[in-house]
């Protein structure tokens, strides 16, 4: 004995009233962020005391401000290569306006 429930169509539900009105939500208007451009990129090295050094005129030079403070307002990568075990940052600092 063969089924033949295949062949039926599936039974629809009916029609279907107006979708249910949502009440509209105010469009949000985010300002627009200001660019910053940046200056040209310098190395610094981080060792494992967090003493930073910056590249100047073939020497490691003992530089002011560690990688913390340079990240709150600079453009701070951090390099794959590593000089041991100290790590190199690329910092690119904001142009003034």
């Amino acid at each position: 004995m063969k089924h033949n429930n295949h062949r039926k169509r599936p039974q629809g539900r009916g029609a279907r009233g107006p979708a249910p009105s949502r009440p509209e939500l105010p469009s949000l208007v985010r300002p627009q962020a200001v660019k910053v451009q940046y200056g040209k990129a310098f190395i610094l090295l981080e060792d494992e005391d967090k003493n930073t050094f910056e590249f100047v005129g073939g020497n490691w030079v003992p530089y002011a401000r560690s990688i913390s403070d340079c990240r709150r307002d600079c453009n701070v990568t951090a390099l794959s290569q590593k000089l041991g075990t100290k790590t190199r940052y690329e910092v690119r600092e904001p142009l003034p306006e």
